[in-house]
Parts: structure tokens; C-alpha cells; sequence
């Protein structure tokens, strides 16, 4: 009997008057389980409560908080906002029910009841929200599916780009991190505050791998040749801007104008474009050219520097930002080079995470060699409130063969760290509920005098000023960029010396 009760769909009645809740209980008993409450405090701590009440019943005419108050306040908090309210009332003044439905009350029952037209409201009513709540997750399930979808296809066009242009590896993900980096860090300037949204942001973050996507239309020769190119080979190369631009065009008129795929190809058109006018392909000059190519076309080049290249070394970081500097006003937005000079350190350890050679470790960070020895790992707690990304981290850890636990949020990782046995903890910083820097306090706490201290990890794509001694001050192991690098972990790993308390 206690589980048939358990199943139950649970009904929340509120009323001053203990009569009128006696008959309602009489009338709902064999159907539902039924919470009362005399007053209107009362009822939005039970409404409040887990589990929740599948609808509430609710007396208009109470003493100190109302109904119409009552129900109000249930609409005001997200957790309570989508019960369904039905007002119960002698009152029969069309104003007053007006009110009430306005206030979100999904229908009135009229006192005195009728049995059989209370228990028909209702199953109605709760039907309808049984329908919406599974058209709600539906629709949740879809727009999920459909985001996956969209980050794994530019994953595998910018992979192709890279199996056919030599000079890319981790240059698609350093160039989308620059950019967010750049992006972020102008967003409150009077010029470009009202582009550089939080969502344009993150347009741009995910458009920025695809600015090299034309290359897939040049030729071998060419796009694979070691030495300096021709006059008539490089024309030829400079092509890979309107191969992308086109195809994008192509994709915008079948699909329909969309914010995401208009980044896409204003990056992919624009980023060879200079602030003079002397770039290509349509010599735009200054905010002729969009922020998302002025915003590319710094991280370009400086990735360009920064990096080996068959037919030249890679330059140490400090010539890279002398050259930056030298193109400002002309080769560059002169505000964008001053974010850059800004963030010249944020640069670094972007390039450092995404580094393809030792030879640009070693430019980039002469003294950052990383110690041998570290801790065989076997066992991860994934940790990120972003299911997208999410499920792609952990599908990456999986097929390197890790095993991988995953948990949205710190409280939730926290109650599993406690339960499990974890070598590595790979955690998100902004989080609800308990984000990354509260975690790691509490597991930092919590291992004191344990046999065993995990590793951790924060893994961010927001948080650019954070350096391995910062990191290291507010108790990680160290920090990766997102998107999640494997190798950059797994040197990360190999750099971090056993520490079992010992």
C-alpha cells in the first residue's frame, strides 16, 4: 500500500478552513496523495519541497498572505513556477477570476464542491501537464541531439582541413581560443560592446575552426609545397578564402539565414582581410571588415609565428607580439592589438596547452620543461555542467582508454569523489549548485590525512587569466584549455609526481 501511495500523482490543497480540506481529501484520497496547508507560508515551503506537488489547490480568501499572493510567489520561483494552480473560491465576481488567471491559476473550482467536477478539473488538468512535461523534455532531448550534431560536424570539417593543410594540428584549437580570449576581453569596450554578446562569444568560438575550411579546394602542390611559393601559386592560395565563402553561401541559401553559419563564413571570407585595406579578398578597409575577421586575423597570424613551419622556425613569443604590435593601425584594429598586448600572457599559455612541437614549448617557455614520473592513471571524474561538452570529453577520455565517471556539477561530483577512488579529477570552474574553485577546496579538505590525493584539473574555455601558479594557489594540480586536448593531457599528467600523503 505504502508504494501504490508513492506512484501516486501528489495534490497540495490550501485552505484556512479545515472543513473545506476534509472534503477535498475525502473526494481525492483513492486517486492521489494529498499534502495540506492552512496558510499561505505554509504552502510555498511544501510546494518547495522534493518531490514536488503535481497541482495545487488553492483557497482565495485566507488570512495574512491570500490566494492571488500565494500563487504569485509560486510563478515567481523556477521551482515552482509550472505547477499547475486551480483557485478554489466561493467568490463569484468575473473580475476576481480574471485576476486569478492572470496571475498563471490554470482554472477555478466554486465552492460548494462538486466531487465529480473536482476530480475531472483535476485529471484534466494534470494530463495536460503530464503532455507538456514530455514535450518539454522532448524538445530538450532534440535541441541536445541537434548541438551534438553541430559541434562533431565542425570538429570533422576542421579535421579535415587539417589532414590536407600541413600548418594546421593544434592550430584550429589555439585560433579558437585566442579568439574567445580577445573576444572576451573587449566585450565591455564602448566600440564593440553591443557586438560581443555572451551568445556571439560563443558563436565565434565554435565558427573560429572553420576559417581555414577552403583549403580543401587547394591544390597539393601547393598546399603541401615546402619551400617559398610563386606569384601564380600563392594567388592560387589566397583562393582558399572564396572556396569556404562560397560553400557557405551555398549551405546559407539551403538552410536559411543563421547566426552561427553567417560567423562561420564572415571568418572564413574575411580573415586575410587588413585593417589598410591591403588584404584579401575584397581589400575591405577597417569596420568594413567584420569583427569576427579582425578578431581572426589577429589570432591567425600570431599562431602563423608562433609555430613551425616546413619552411621556418617557430618564433619565441616575445618577437610574435613585437610584430603584432608593429602591424597596429595597419595590419590590425589598433583596439584589438591593445586587447592582445593585454592579454600577450593569456596568448602564451594558449599556445602552450596547443603546442604540436617541443621546439615551440621551448620558444614559447624556455624553463617550462615538464618533470618525468608521473602517477599511472587509470580511473577519471569528469566533471562539467554543459551535457555538449560533456559528452564529447568523455567519449575522448573513453576511447584513450581511461575510465571515466562524469558528474554536472560540484556537489554532485563532490558526493561521488567521497564514494569513489579517483586518480584524476577533471573539473569545469563555472558551475551551478557548487562550481570548480568550491570543489577543490572541499576535496583538498577532505583528503587530508586519506591514503591517497587525486589529481586536479581545472578545464576551462572562460577563465584565460588563469596560470599554472594561480592554479596552483587556489589548490588544482594545474589547468587544460578547453576543447579538451589529449595529449596536452596527457603531458600534463606525466609532469605531475606521485602524491599519496606519504
Amino acid at each position: 500500500m505504502v508504494e501504490s501511495s508513492l506512484n501516486k500523482q501528489k495534490v497540495l490543497i490550501v485552505d484556512d478552513t479545515p472543513e473545506n480540506i476534509q472534503v477535498l481529501m475525502e473526494t481525492l484520497k483513492e486517486d492521489y496523495a494529498i499534502v495540506a496547508a492552512i496558510n499561505g507560508e505554509k504552502a510555498l515551503k511544501m510546494a518547495a519541497a522534493e518531490p514536488a506537488p503535481d497541482i495545487v489547490l488553492l483557497d482565495v480568501m485566507m488570512p495574512g498572505m491570500d490566494g492571488f499572493e500565494v500563487c504569485k510567489k509560486l510563478k515567481a520561483d523556477d521551482k515552482t513556477k509550472d505547477i499547475p494552480v486551480i483557485f478554489i473560491t466561493a467568490l463569484t465576481d468575473a473580475e476576481d477570476e480574471a485576476k486569478g488567471l492572470a496571475l498563471g491559476a490554470v482554472d477555478y473550482l466554486n465552492k460548494p464542491f462538486n466531487p465529480d467536477l473536482v476530480k475531472a478539473r483535476i485529471r484534466n488538468h494534470l494530463e495536460l501537464k503530464s503532455y507538456r512535461d514530455r514535450l518539454e523534455t522532448l524538445v530538450k532531448e532534440r535541441t541536445r541531439e541537434l548541438a551534438l550534431t553541430q559541434a562533431i560536424t565542425i570538429e570533422s570539417l576542421a579535421t579535415l582541413a587539417e589532414y590536407r593543410d600541413p600548418e594546421t594540428g593544434g592550430h584550429v584549437k589555439r585560433t579558437q581560443n585566442y579568439v574567445k580570449a580577445l573576444a572576451l576581453k573587449l566585450k565591455d569596450h564602448p566600440r564593440f560592446c553591443d557586438e560581443l554578446t555572451d551568445d556571439t562569444i560563443e558563436h565565434l568560438y565554435r565558427a573560429a575552426p572553420l576559417h581555414d575550411m577552403g583549403k580543401v579546394g587547394v591544390p597539393d602542390h601547393i598546399l603541401l609545397k615546402e619551400g617559398k611559393l610563386t606569384d601564380e601559386e600563392f594567388e592560387e592560395m589566397k583562393m582558399h578564402v572564396i572556396y569556404g565563402r562560397d560553400a557557405l553561401r551555398i549551405t546559407e541559401q539551403k538552410l536559411g539565414k543563421n547566426s552561427f553559419l553567417k560567423f562561420v563564413r564572415e571568418i572564413a571570407s574575411t580573415h586575410q582581410e587588413k585593417w589598410d585595406g591591403s588584404g584579401y579578398p575584397d581589400g575591405l578597409k577597417g569596420d568594413q571588415i567584420p569583427i569576427s575577421g579582425r578578431l581572426m586575423a589577429l589570432a591567425d597570424v600570431y599562431d602563423a609565428l608562433i609555430s613551425k613551419r616546413p619552411y621556418k622556425p617557430p618564433y619565441p613569443h616575445e618577437k610574435a607580439v613585437q610584430i603584432i604590435t608593429e602591424g597596429k593601425g595597419s595590419h590590425f584594429d589598433s583596439d584589438i592589438v591593445d586587447a592582445f598586448i593585454a592579454n600577450e600572457s593569456t596568448f602564451r599559455n594558449i599556445a602552450l596547452t596547443f603546442a604540436d612541437f617541443d621546439e615551440e614549448r621551448e620558444m614559447l617557455a624556455p624553463d617550462g620543461a615538464h618533470p618525468a614520473g608521473g602517477r599511472p592513471i587509470e580511473k577519471i571524474l569528469l566533471v562539467e555542467d554543459n551535457e555538449i561538452n560533456l559528452e564529447i570529453m568523455q567519449s575522448q577520455l573513453l576511447s584513450a582508454g581511461y575510465q571515466v565517471e562524469t558528474a554536472p556539477n560540484g556537489k554532485e561530483a563532490l558526493a561521488k569523489w567521497e564514494k569513489g577512488d579517483y586518480d584524476v579529477v577533471l573539473t569545469d570552474l563555472e558551475m551551478p549548485e557548487m562550481d570548480g574553485y568550491a570543489l577543490v577546496a572541499e576535496i583538498r579538505k577532505n583528503s587530508m590525512g586519506g591514503s591517497k590525493t587525486p589529481i586536479i584539473l581545472a578545464i576551462t574555455a572562460s577563465d584565460f587569466d588563469l596560470t599554472e601558479e594561480r592554479a596552483r594557489d587556489l589548490g588544482f594540480d594545474g589547468y587544460l584549455l578547453k576543447p579538451l586536448d589529449l595529449d596536452a593531457l596527457k603531458r600534463k599528467l606525466a609532469g605531475i609526481p606521485l602524491s599519496d600523503n606519504n
